[in-house]
């Protein structure tokens, strides 16, 4: 009987098994005059303090929220299957977070994105389309 050597046996597969994943080529760095977005730590969102201008490509609940900064809203969230309203100015938003103060009590709270249901504002919402797309969002 003769053997094969290891490397000339082809490869076992058992159903469900993923086949092993190639090794990757490295990424090259743009060539030429390309510009480069710069980065941040808060994407280019917060700056000193004051709202910059927001990426118009993403609708994100966290953009929605920095757009309507300063109003008052009902925030639900559930813990534990018991859903809680938390009421309250919307100070600012993160990619996990809002932070809302009650001006009765002058408490701040900070909720996390994980626990949120969902937000109602007392006003008109403030929510801006992207320009390039107005023709596939507005009304007919």
């Amino acid at each position: 009987m003769y053997y094969q050597p290891y490397e000339q046996c082809p490869p076992y597969t058992y159903k469900g098994m993923v086949p092993p994943i190639p090794p990757q080529q490295p990424m090259m760095p743009p060539q030429g005059n390309m510009p480069i977005p710069p980065m941040n730590s808060n994407d280019g969102i917060v700056n000193g303090g004051e709202l910059d201008q927001l990426p118009m490509e993403q609708s994100y609940i966290e953009n929605i929220l920095r757009l309507n900064r300063g109003k008052m809203a009902s925030v639900f969230m559930s813990f534990d299957g018991d859903v809680e309203e938390f009421r309250g100015i919307v100070e600012a938003a993160g990619r996990d977070h809002i932070i809302v103060s009650d001006p009765e009590t002058g408490k701040r709270y900070l909720l996390l994105m994980v626990y949120l249901n969902y937000i109602v504002f007392d006003e008109e919402i403030e929510y801006s389309y992207p320009f390039d797309q107005l023709e596939t969002y507005a009304p007919r």
